[in-house]
């Protein structure tokens, strides 16, 4: 594993980070794994050589939180070893406080996500959206807090629009407060919107881009038609990926990366993510497994370097679309 630069930051990280929202308990989704059978894939991880956890606070209630924490210690794994993300800002009960990206909110979040990990730090902790009914000063103060407290290490944002991201760099820099150093944001072949404005602004601040469903949730593996949806429960239940994708240009793409995909005789998703690890400012996609493949495809993806005409042909189906998944 050749490891990699996070951003502007010391930090080196694998270039494809494990995302654990598939990790917890299927009382919260029902294409989630419990604990026993989420075992094999955070060891599997660590035996390629990944050292990039990210999950959330909303992932199966907290449960995918235990769950990583547990593992890590189950496969002894050295806490100095691993960097662990994590992120606040979803619902995380009925009450009227516990949401959002308040101080009382942030704080009371950090230290429930670190008793869940079993840490007493936090690599990575990341806003999981903008949340527009808090003053950006109030969050960002207290951000810089907890990194003051050393029960953060960096900071990280995701998907919002890039004029909100910029100005809170802004407002970071005006005071002096530890600032973002990377983006996880909603990107891949099929959505190719962070193009325009967010994948240049991290690239000119030297933020880390570290996309999310760089698979578009499973629909570039090519098993989905126009009309069903797929096999899996996940493929089926899926109602936030029917709402992303599953246009007819988006149908186009993965025909093109089918071509690629056979013309070179390996899977789908080795063809997509490779294609996404190419694309300047990509530092480590997030990748999702339920099936051990999974990881294999993504480990083999990181030795495909694909030539200037395989991604001319990748590139050219791609259509505009509207702005997808910056609020949940």
């Amino acid at each position: 594993m050749k490891y990699v630069k996070l951003g502007n930051t010391g930090l080196r990280v694998s270039p494809l980070s494990l995302g654990c929202m598939t990790y917890g308990t299927p009382q919260w989704r029902d294409w989630v794994l419990d604990e026993a059978a989420s075992l094999p894939f955070i060891g599997r991880a660590l035996e390629m050589g990944i050292n990039f956890f990210d999950t959330a606070d909303v992932y199966s209630l907290g449960e995918s939180e235990v769950v990583l924490g547990r593992a890590l210690k189950h496969f002894g794994a050295k806490r100095e070893n691993v960097v662990i993300a994590t992120k606040v800002w979803n619902v995380m009960s009925s009450d009227c406080n516990d949401r959002g990206l308040s101080r009382k909110h942030i704080m009371q979040g950090v230290d429930a996500s670190l008793r869940r990990l079993g840490t007493d730090y936090i690599d990575l902790y990341q806003i999981h959206r903008y949340d527009p009914h808090t003053p950006i000063e109030e969050t960002l103060e207290a951000l810089n807090d907890l990194v003051r407290m050393g029960k953060v290490l960096y900071l990280g944002a995701s998907s919002m629009y890039a004029w909100q991201f910029a100005r809170m760099l802004a407002v970071q820099e005006r005071h002096g407060w530890s600032r973002f150093v990377s983006m996880q944001n909603h990107y891949n072949l099929v959505y190719r919107e962070e193009e325009r404005e967010m994948v240049p602004l991290c690239r000119s601040e030297g933020i880390a881009v570290v996309p999310w469903s760089p698979l578009a949730r499973g629909f570039l593996a090519g098993n989905r038609g126009e009309v069903k949806a797929g096999e899996t429960t996940r493929a089926k239940s899926d109602d936030f990926a029917h709402r992303l994708y599953y246009q007819p240009d988006d149908h186009k793409v993965v025909a093109a990366v089918s071509a690629v995909a056979a013309a070179r005789g390996v899977p789908n998703a080795q063809i997509a993510l490779a294609w996404l690890l190419a694309q300047p400012g990509v530092t480590a996609p997030i990748i999702g497994a339920s099936k051990l493949p999974h990881l294999e495809d993504a480990f083999a993806a990181l030795s495909i370097t694909l030539d200037a005409e395989e991604l001319k042909a990748l590139s050219a189906p791609y259509r505009p679309h509207p702005v997808l998944g910056i609020s949940m």
